[in-house]
C-alpha cells in the first residue's frame, strides 16, 4: 500500500525543464502515505504537534520525524542535525533533510541511511515501514563491511596455523595467538581512522619485509615494541613516526611470541589493509571477529550478534528513556542539565556475559549521544561552558563486563576503544576540540571468567550507585546443556533447592536478582521466551519473586534479527528486574506499549501466579479432556495403509478390528494410518485369524521384554493398548503439537470409528460450543502462555493448559451462541475440503472466509471476558489471569 502511495507522491513532478516541483507538502504526503493518521498530519502541517526549531523549514513530531529543507549542502546539513539536542530530546526516529533534488535520510534507531534523488522515493519504501508499524530488518540490504574484514582475517588466521604446527599448544598458545590478532585489528583500524596516518600500518609492512614473509615475525615484533614506547628517540628510526599507544594492548609479555609468516600471509595481511576499517561498526565488530578464531563457527558468520535495535529493547526502557525524559525536562534549565551531565557520569553499565562487548559498545555511545546533547544545549543557554568542553565525562571505566571466552574478552576491550574514538571523532565535529584515543588510559572493566561462578561484585561493585545489568546471556535448555553447565548449577544456588529443568540462563536471573536485591540497581536481559511459558515459569520466577525483585518491563516473544548473511531466527524475551517499586510498569509487544498493574512470570499483567497441574477442569462446566490412547506396542497394533490393504486381503474378517488412527500429525496433515482395536471378549475371534495374531504375538514379546513394568504387565494382554481412552462417540481432538505460525491451533472432531493417539488430546462426547472456546483466540493466547513450546512449536496439556483455562459462567443462549459460531467455522473448513488443515491454517494461505469465520468466534469469546475488546493477546491475558485468580481463590474458599 505504501509503495502504490509513494509512487504518486514521487510523480509530482512539474513539466517544464523536469525540474522537480516538491515543496513543505512533501513531508506530509509522505507521513500520509506511510498510514499516518490524516487528523495527526493536520495538527502537524498547521504546527500544533511540531516541535522544530525552526518551523519555517522545518517538521518535527516526537518520535516520529525531523524534516528539514536546505538550499545548501543537504549532508552537511543532515551530519549536523542527526545528533542535534532536538532530535535527542524528541527522539525522533528518522531525520529527513532535502533540498527537494536530493534526499537524505538517517535512521537514528538502526544508524541506516538513505540518499537519493528525491523522485526515486518510492523506489525505497521499505526505509519508512517502522512508519508503518512494520521494523524492516528483513527488507534492509546488508553492509558487508565487518563480514569481508572477518573473513580476510579469518584467512589469514587458518594460514598461520598451516605454516605453525603447534601453534596452539601449551597453556598460552591460544592466548598468545588471540592478543596476536587483537593488536592486528587495532592497527587496522588505527590507520584508516587518524589515530595513525592514513595506511601507516600497511604501507609499513609492506615497505619494511620481504615478499616471501620470512622477516613478518621480525617486524612485528618491532613494531608492537615502539606503540609500547612513549618517546620517538627509543624507537628504531623507521618505526619512529608510530605513536605511543599504552593501554597493556601492546605491552611486552614474555609468552606473547609471534607467528612466522609465510608469503601468503603476508599478502592476506596487505590485502586486508585496503580495506575500509573505518567503515567497520564497532556495535556488531567483535561478534565477527570471534568467528576468526573458532573456524567451525565460520558458516554462521554473524549469525548470532544481537542487532542495535533489539540492544535498544534492553537499554532503553531501562535507562535511556528516563535519561532522555529527564533531558527534556531540563532543556531550558543550566542547573538541571547539568545535574543530568552529574548522573549520567556516574552511571555504571554491567553486562555479565559481554561477549565481545556489543552490549556495552551500545550503551557507551547512546550515553555519549546524550552528553554531547546536554553539552550543546548547555552552550546554547549558557557560552561560558563552551570553555568547558575538553573531554567527555563518560568513562570506558564505568562499563564493565564478565567474559568466559578469551578472544572474545581482548575484543570486548578492542571494541570499547574503537567506539570511544568515534565518539571523540563527533565531538571534535561539534566542538572543535580533539579527545586523542592514545596514550590509551581507560581499558574498560572486562574479566575473562565463568560469570555463573565469579563474585559479580568482584567485577562491579553493588555499592549503592546506579548500576544497570543488561546482555544477552547464553541460553540452553536442561537437555542440551553440557556437563560443565549443570556443575555450575550448585554455584549460583548455594544451598537452596533448585530444578534440574531449569534453562541455563536462569543462573543470569538468579544471580542478577540476588545481585539487585535491596539496591537501586536494575538489569534487563534478552532471554529465550521459553522462560516465560509452561513449566519454567515456576521453576524460576517464584524464587526471584521471593528476593524482593519484580519485572519492571518486558518485551513479549518477538524474532532475532538482525543483517547478518544468516539471520538467527530465534524467538526471545527481554525481560527487566528491579527491587519492588511504584515506578510504571509496561509491556511491549509489536509497536505498543501497555501499562500494566503487576508483570507475572508468563509476562502477562497478572497477579504472582504459578499455573500448576489440575485434575479437572477450572472453567465453568467444562468436560474432561483425556489423553489419546497409548498403544506401548512397538509397532504391532498400528498400521500403515499398505499394512491394511494386505490384512484386509489375507482375511476380510480383519476388517472388524481395524480402526482409523490419528495423532497431531496425522490430523493437521490428513496423514493415514490405522490400528487394531479389540474388545476383551473379542480377543480369541480377532487371534484366530493370522494375520492379527502374528502381529499379538510381536506385541506380547515386544512387552515382556521392556523394563517398564507397566509395560511388562500388559504382555499377557497383547491384544489391547496399555492406555485406552477411546469411547466410540464424536470427540475434539486437539493436536500435542502445534506450529507457533499458526494464528489458531488446527483443533477440530473425530469420527466414532477413530482412535485418537496419545499424541493428542481427545473430549469424547464434547457439544459444539466447547469447540468454539478451544478454537478462539482467547484459548491461543492461554496455550501461547502457559503451554509452554517444544522448539518454536506450540505444546498443549490437559492439566496445564485445558484444565486451568479460566471460562466465565455460560448461560444456554451463550452456549447456542457459541455453537453456531463453531458450525460456522466447521462448514468453511468442509467447503475446502481439499485442502489439509496445514494448508488452511499457513497463516499466509489461510483462506478470507475462514478467516472472518473465526474472527466471528473470537469476537463472541472476547465479549465473554471484556466489553471492550482487545487489540492485543496481552490485554486477554491480563483478564485471563485476573479471572484465573479469582476462581482458583473461590475454589481454595
Amino acid at each position: 500500500m505504501a509503495r502504490l502511495n509513494l509512487r504518486a507522491v514521487a510523480e509530482r513532478v512539474a513539466p517544464l525543464g523536469g525540474r522537480e516541483s516538491y515543496d513543505r507538502e512533501f513531508i506530509f504526503e509522505l507521513l500520509l502515505a506511510y498510514g499516518k493518521p490524516q487528523a495527526n498530519v493536520t495538527r502537524l502541517r498547521n504546527g500544533s504537534l511540531n516541535v522544530a526549531d525552526d518551523k519555517a523549514t522545518e517538521v518535527a513530531q516526537k518520535n516520529v520525524v525531523y524534516f528539514k529543507e536546505t538550499t545548501g549542502d543537504p549532508l552537511a546539513v543532515i551530519d549536523e542535525l542527526k545528533s542535534s539536542p532536538t532530535v535527542v530530546r524528541y527522539r525522533t526516529r528518522f531525520v529527513i533533510v532535502t533540498d527537494y533534488l536530493e534526499l537524505l535520510a538517517v535512521d537514528t534507531k538502526t544508524g541506516e541511511n538513505l540518499m537519493i534523488p528525491i523522485r526515486d522515493i518510492h523506489q525505497h519504501f521499505t526505509f519508512f515501514l517502522p512508519w508503518a508499524g512494520m521494523e524492516k530488518a528483513q527488507y534492509v540490504a546488508e553492509a558487508h563491511a565487518d563480514v569481508r574484514a572477518a573473513e580476510r582475517m579469518g584467512k589469514l588466521f587458518d594460514e598461520l596455523l598451516g605454516a605453525n604446527p603447534g601453534l596452539l599448544d601449551g597453556p598460552n598458545g591460544r592466548h598468545a595467538l588471540n592478543v596476536f590478532f587483537t593488536r592486528l585489528l587495532f592497527c587496522l583500524f588505527a590507520e584508516d581512522t587518524g589515530i595513525f596516518g592514513e595506511n601507516q600500518f600497511t604501507n609499513a609492512v609492506g615497505s619494511h619485509t620481504q615478499p616471501d614473509g620470512s622477516d613478518v615475525a621480525d617486524f612485528l615484533t618491532d613494531l608492537f615494541l615502539a606503540l609500547d614506547t612513549e618517546h620517538a628517540e627509543d624507537k628504531p628510526r623507521h618505526l619512529a613516526t608510530f605513536p605511543y599507544v599504552n593501554g597493556r594492548l601492546f605491552a611486552a609479555d614474555p609468552n606473547q611470541g609471534i607467528p612466522a609468516f609465510t608469503k601468503r600471509a603476508r599478502d592476506l595481511l596487505i590485502e586486508a589493509g585496503t580495506l575500509i576499517w573505518r567503515e567497520i561498526n564497532p556495535d556488531i565488530f567483535g561478534s565477527m571477529f570471534q568467528a576468526v578464531v573458532n573456524p567451525e563457527e565460520r558458516s554462521n558468520l554473524g549469525q548470532h550478534y544481537t542487532s542495535v535495535p533489539n540492544i535498544l529493547k534492553t537499554i532503553e526502557p531501562l535507562f535511556l528513556d528516563g535519561l532522555r525524559e529527564q533531558f527534556d525536562a531540563g532543556f531550558d534549565s543550566v542547573r538541571k542539565l547539568e545535574a543530568l551531565l552529574d548522573r549520567i557520569s556516574a552511571i555504571r553499565v554491567f553486562d555479565p556475559a559481554c561477549g565481545s562487548g556489543n552490549f556495552l559498545v551500545i550503551a557507551y555511545k547512546e550515553l555519549r549521544k546524550l552528553e554531547h546533547a546536554i553539552l550543546e544545549r548547555l552552550a546554547r543557554l549558557d557560552p561560558r561552558h563552551q570553555v568547558l568542553f575538553t573531554e567527555s565525562r563518560i568513562s570506558i571505566e564505568n562499563f564493565h563486563g564478565i567474559e568466559l571466552a578469551d578472544f572474545a574478552s581482548e575484543i570486548a576491550i578492542l571494541s570499547l576503544w574503537i567506539a570511544k574514538h568515534q565518539m571523540n571523532t563527533e565531538f571534535k565535529e561539534k566542538f572543535n576540540v580533539s579527545i586523542p584515543l592514545i596514550p590509551l588510559k581507560e581499558t574498560g572493566k572486562i574479566r575473562r571468567g565463568n560469570a555463573a561462578r565469579v563474585d559479580w561484585n568482584d567485577i562491579c561493585p553493588n555499592d549503592g550507585g546506579e548500576i544497570y545489568l543488561i546482555g544477552n546471556p547464553p541460553y540452553k535448555g536442561a537437555k542440551a546443556q553440557t556437563a560443565q553447565m549443570k556443575a555450575d548449577f550448585p554455584f549460583v544456588f548455594g544451598g537452596r533447592p533448585f530444578n534440574k529443568n531449569l534453562d541455563y540462563i536462569a543462573l543470569w536471573f538468579v544471580k542478577g536478582a540476588d545481585y539487585i536485591a535491596g539496591s537501586g540497581a536494575q538489569l534487563a536481559f534478552v532471554t529465550t521466551n521459553s522462560v516465560s511459558q509452561g513449566e519454567h515459569v515456576g521453576l524460576m520466577f517464584p524464587m526471584i519473586f521471593a528476593r524482593g525483585v519484580e519485572i519492571g518491563y518486558a518485551y513479549t516473544s518477538f524474532k532475532w534479527e538482525n543483517n547478518a548473511k544468516r539471520n538467527a531466527g530465534v524467538t526471545v524475551a527481554v525481560i527487566s528486574l528491579r527491587n519492588r517499586s511504584a515506578a510504571p510498569k509496561y509491556l511491549y509487544t509489536g509497536d505498543l506499549r501497555i501499562a500494566a498493574t503487576n508483570i507475572n512470570g508468563y509476562l502477562a499483567d497478572g497477579a504472582d501466579v504459578v499455573i500448576e497441574r489440575r485434575k479437572r477442569p477450572l472453567g465453568a462446566g467444562l468436560p474432561e479432556m483425556v489423553f489419546g490412547s497409548m498403544p506401548r506396542d512397538g509397532g504391532g497394533l498400528v498400521l500403515s495403509p499398505g499394512e491394511r490393504r494386505e490384512m484386509l486381503a489375507s482375511d476380510p474378517a480383519s476388517a472388524q478390528f481395524i480402526k482409523r488412527y490419528t495423532g497431531s500429525s496425522e490430523f493437521i496433515k490428513d496423514g493415514e494410518r490405522y490400528c487394531l482395536w479389540i474388545p476383551d471378549d473379542m480377543a480369541p475371534v480377532a487371534r484366530s485369524i493370522d494375520a492379527v495374531r502374528a502381529r499379538l504375538d510381536r506385541v506380547a514379546q515386544v512387552r515382556s521384554e521392556s523394563k517398564a513394568d507397566s509395560t511388562a504387565a500388559f504382555a499377557a494382554q497383547a491384544h489391547r493398548f496399555v492406555q485406552i481412552s477411546y469411547r466410540p462417540t464424536d470427540a475434539i481432538i486437539v493436536p500435542k503439537v502445534s506450529s507457533a505460525r499458526r494464528e489458531y491451533i488446527p483443533i477440530g472432531y473425530a469420527d466414532p470409528d477413530t482412535v485418537i493417539s496419545d499424541l493428542a488430546f481427545a473430549v469424547y462426547g464434547a457439544e459444539p460450543w466447547v469447540f468454539a472456546l478451544l478454537t478462539s483466540a482467547m484459548h491461543v493466547a492461554w496455550t501461547r502462555a502457559v503451554g509452554g513450546q517444544m522448539k518454536t512449536d506450540y505444546r498443549y496439556s490437559n492439566t496445564i493448559v485445558y484444565n486451568n483455562f479460566p471460562v466465565p459462567p455460560l448461560t444456554g443462549a451463550v452456549k447456542e451462541e457459541l455453537t453456531v459460531a463453531a458450525f460456522r467455522v466447521l462448514d468453511v473448513r468442509e467447503y475446502h475440503c481439499e485442502r489439509t488443515l496445514a494448508e488452511l491454517y499457513d497463516p499466509q494461505l489461510m483462506p478470507p472466509d475462514l478467516r472472518a469465520a473465526h474472527a466471528g468466534v473470537d469476537d463472541l469469546v472476547d465479549s465473554l471476558y471484556s466489553k471492550r475488546g482487545y487489540e492485543t493477546d496481552e490485554q486477554r491475558l491480563s483478564d485471563l489471569f485476573a479471572l484465573y485468580e479469582a476462581m482458583t481463590a473461590e475454589v481454595a474458599a
